[in-house]
């Protein structure tokens, strides 16, 4: 009766137990019995928040699939933008590099009185290559800027700077001591260009050449009559003629 009830407990049913009969012995039996019971210690305590747990992580690892993915698209979404802003750059910039070169080319004769200056990329696309500037005054076969005199680094480095403004011309352009390293005749053509860009820009210079300052409209100066008393005299040039002229004019008694 006891053993009928430790099956029924069990819920083993007794048929299927008798084709086992006298098969194993009551040691081994036991034997098997001992090993399944440890191995079941092994397992520790029983979680029975096991299922809710996974259901959890389950829930979990679908949220985090569900942002990765979106992680994904954002990302090609990312990378589609930024091949197109490469090429709309790569296009433009490549416009504004012709345009300052053929700029470039028009006004480097204009101070030179000839020759040839134009810009080059150095190795690479052009989203990443440096920029080399070549310039040949008249009479001069030197492949490199750096082989130029003073003032024939420094007048071309305004015929690049004047390019650059007639792609943008901007309000007013200020010139700091431009025409120190340039002779007189260097100076006259440099005046020219300025004459002829101060129809769409400003110019605002500070000079001691007398060459320079004859093309000013205004001139601003600085004095010291006094040691230690600085004072400011401005002369509006067109003033100044009209007033000479008047002065020239003879009195009529």
């Amino acid at each position: 009766t006891q053993f009928d009830d430790l099956i029924r407990e069990a819920k083993i049913d007794a048929d299927s137990l008798s084709p086992l009969l006298g098969k194993k012995s009551l040691t081994a039996l036991q034997t098997e019995i001992y090993r399944l019971n440890t191995d079941i210690n092994k397992l520790g305590p029983v979680n029975l928040a096991a299922l809710e747990e996974l259901e959890n992580a389950r829930t979990r690892e679908s949220t985090l699939i569900s942002q990765l993915q979106d992680l994904n698209e954002a990302i090609l979404t990312l990378e589609n933008v930024i091949q197109q802003i490469d090429r709309e750059t790569q296009i433009r910039l490549q416009e504004t590099f012709d345009k300052v070169n053929q700029y470039l080319s028009e006004i480097f004769p204009v101070i030179f009185a000839g020759g040839q200056a134009k810009l080059e990329l150095c190795d690479g696309k052009i989203l990443d290559a440096g920029l080399l500037l070549m310039a040949q005054p008249p009479g001069k076969k030197n492949s490199s800027i750096h082989l130029l005199s003073g003032g024939e680094k420094a007048l071309t480095a305004l015929a690049l700077i004047f390019s650059l403004f007639r792609l943008n011309p901007a309000p007013f352009c200020l010139l700091d001591e431009v025409d120190a390293p340039l002779d007189d005749s260097n100076t006259g053509r440099f005046c020219e260009l300025v004459k002829n860009m101060s129809k769409q820009t400003q110019f605002l210079f500070i000079s001691h050449n007398k060459i320079t300052m004859e093309m000013a409209q205004q001139l601003i100066g600085v004095t010291m009559q006094e040691q230690g008393v600085s004072r400011i005299v401005a002369v509006d040039i067109a003033d100044a003629i009209k007033m000479g002229k008047r002065d020239k004019q003879p009195v009529i008694q």
